[in-house]
């Protein structure tokens, strides 16, 4: 009797061969698939961050332009210090606003406003220089506020007038919170003025719009021949624009 052949080794059956790489090749695909599907979505996803970051900078811009220029025209009628002289044997009271201290503040602050208002209204490089003024504006708020924190000046004007004496001395001075106040709007308007350098050419600009433009020439033109002569309204509404009714009837 002869004995059976013996089995074929894995190692090496040819069939066992061929089938490994056809099984790493399925193994890979879908790894391959999912690497394909996160290189596509990043682009996008990036794209899309950098749509909406114009979007996010104009509110932001809006927010903090309106904001600071409110915080440092408040802060301006508010007491900024407050101390007391000597008077009659006693001391007295005095305080000094922050319109006493400085008018610096509260007149940029309304400069600042109004250049955020102008971004909108210019283009190209008269943007970009609105925008560098509103940049300054809030970086001089910042610095009239902090500096203003520190005047004694006048308080001891203020001191002057209630004992009589021109040099009548003030006590301890103590600085309230309003001059940071007027500070921290100046550091708004100046976060304003920076979104705007950075981003205010991609934001809207009213010249540009339809809506502020004049009516051309030819549209004039075009809305005159349309005119109905057998229709009183229309010539009485054509007299109204400035048109001539009878132009292009004959």
């Amino acid at each position: 009797m002869t004995s059976p052949p013996p089995a074929p080794d894995a190692e090496t059956d040819p069939a066992a061969e061929a089938d490994a790489p056809a099984a790493d090749a399925d193994a890979g695909a879908p790894a391959a698939e999912a690497d394909a599907d996160a290189g596509t979505a990043a682009p996008g996803t990036a794209g899309g961050a950098r749509s909406r970051a114009p979007r996010v900078a104009l509110a932001a811009a809006l927010l903090c332009g309106a904001v600071g220029a409110a915080l440092a025209l408040v802060a301006a009628g508010q007491t900024w210090s407050e101390s007391s002289a000597a008077f009659a044997q006693g001391t007295v009271p005095v305080s000094a606003e922050g319109s006493d201290v400085t008018g610096l503040p509260s007149a940029l602050a309304l400069v600042g406003l109004a250049a955020l208002v102008a971004v909108f209204a210019v283009r190209r490089l008269g943007r970009y220089l609105v925008a560098g003024l509103l940049t300054v504006c809030g970086g001089a708020v910042m610095a009239a506020a902090l500096l203003g924190a520190d005047d004694t000046g006048p308080l001891t004007e203020q001191a002057a007038k209630t004992s009589g004496l021109t040099d009548s001395g003030i006590g301890a001075v103590d600085v309230t919170a309003w001059p940071y106040v007027s500070a921290a709007g100046g550091a708004l308007l100046l976060v304003a003025g920076l979104l705007a350098l950075r981003y205010g050419r991609t934001w809207p600009s009213m010249s540009g719009s339809a809506r502020y433009e004049r009516t051309p020439l030819r549209q004039r033109a075009t809305r005159a021949q349309r005119v109905d002569p057998d229709r009183p309204e229309d010539l009485w509404k054509a007299l109204d624009r400035g048109e001539d009714p009878t132009h292009g009837t004959a």
